[in-house]
């Protein structure tokens, strides 16, 4: 039988992510007492006004079609909340609601790569990026966010990097995987940097809503006028009122694009499912009080932990100022427990402390590992204490 698997799947990275939730899903299935801390969800249920709007919008019978880019209810309500939380405004035909956000970041590449084109991808990038960019025919190019500058780059790393084929930058603040935030200086910085080189702004803020330590978000595109006309946001409802499996994200900048990736998606998915944008609607109309609850509680759980991670030997890191995770660097601790890699470090401690971890590998940031916080107090406390004493007794 002739070769039936296209190239652009066989060179698809298998998800780091998806790996190790699913060898710990398979050891708790075993009877082993297994504590994940893979989990890139937070762990409250959707708000209750969000579940009944969705429920009463198919009992109302709004179970069939809508336009393949969402609602004209829902993509005003996307309008407003940039308003109200960015000052910044779009029209309708600007705004593309999609399928989660990881479809509308999808639609994005395929509408605006060709083959051999560009785009920079800064480390630790959330590990989807380079997949979806290779996918659309373009060729990632990795610049390094270093330790030293909280994993974050610089306008000069990015002018560096740029070439005469290079047509995006993707910028993630909060970032997935370190929680680190660019800062309104740090965002002019680079923002003019990709201008002076025609380059456009991928702007993914899903965890805008989950800052710690009163840090505050800003999006490059409400810096200025140009900056907004160079940026396509990607937001969505997921991680800041906890709907995750809803999969409903949108993306907001130039109509070209948007339109591009309405077609798109108008020959591939169709629309978003229709009870899930009634959910969306809910969530960004009603009461914002469980947003705020939850990032407390994100809030209070990483400063109950943070000290106890970072205090373990052979662990370095820093403290994130979003999102719920924490990206320490353990290559010293994977050294003392005898081990030439962390990934190796990270598959030991799961089979002998049963505490699931993510190898920072497939976040390109070999020498890290991704620690959840999205979970119980409890648990985090006991899956620290098993890691320290691990360390403990394994090193040489």
């Amino acid at each position: 039988m002739r070769e039936l698997l296209a190239d652009r799947v066989k060179s698809l990275t298998p998800s780091t992510t998806l790996a190790i939730t699913a060898k710990a899903k398979e050891l708790k299935a075993e009877g082993k007492d297994v504590i994940g801390l893979g989990a890139g969800e937070p762990d409250f249920n959707t708000p209750d006004h969000i579940i009944e709007a969705a429920y009463e919008s198919m009992k109302s019978g709004e179970t069939k079609y809508t336009p393949a880019a969402g609602t004209v209810a829902l993509k005003q309500a996307v309008a407003d909340k940039f308003k109200r939380d960015q000052h910044i405004t779009y029209d309708l035909p600007e705004i593309f609601v999609g399928s989660g956000a990881k479809h509308v970041l999808y639609c994005l590449f395929q509408a605006i790569l060709n083959d051999g084109d560009e785009v920079i991808i800064p480390t630790p990038y959330w590990v989807s990026y380079p997949e979806q960019v290779k996918l659309a025919g373009g060729t990632p190019v990795i610049v390094e966010g270093k330790e030293s500058n909280d994993y974050k780059i610089t306008a000069e790393q990015i002018a560096e990097a740029a070439g005469p084929k290079t047509k995006a930058v993707i910028l993630n603040s909060p970032s997935n995987p370190t929680g680190m935030v660019y800062s309104k200086e740090e965002l002019s910085s680079i923002g003019q940097a990709c201008m002076d080189k025609g380059l456009l702004i991928v702007s993914d803020e899903i965890y805008e809503k989950l800052l710690y330590g009163g840090t505050e978000h800003v999006s490059i595109a409400e810096i200025s006028p140009e900056l907004k006309e160079h940026t396509m946001i990607v937001n969505g409802v997921s991680k800041s009122h906890s709907m995750t499996g809803w999969r409903i994200g949108y993306a907001a900048g130039r109509a070209d694009i948007i339109k591009a990736m309405t077609n798109l998606a108008s020959h591939s998915t169709s629309n978003p499912t229709t009870t899930a944008q009634f959910g969306a609607l809910a969530a960004y109309n009603g009461p914002q009080d469980a947003v705020e609850e939850m990032r407390q509680a994100f809030e209070s759980r990483l400063n109950k932990v943070y000290d106890k991670v970072n205090s373990i030997e052979g662990f370095r890191c820093i403290k994130p100022q979003g999102a719920f995770y924490l990206f320490p660097n353990v290559k010293e601790a994977a050294a003392l427990c005898g081990f030439d890699s962390v990934d190796e470090f990270a598959k030991d401690l799961l089979s002998e402390a049963n505490v699931a971890v993510i190898p920072g590998s497939g976040f390109g940031s070999p020498d890290n590992i991704r620690l959840s916080y999205a979970t119980d107090l409890e648990s985090l406390e006991k899956a620290i204490s098993r890691i320290s004493s691990y360390v403990e007794n394994k090193k040489r």
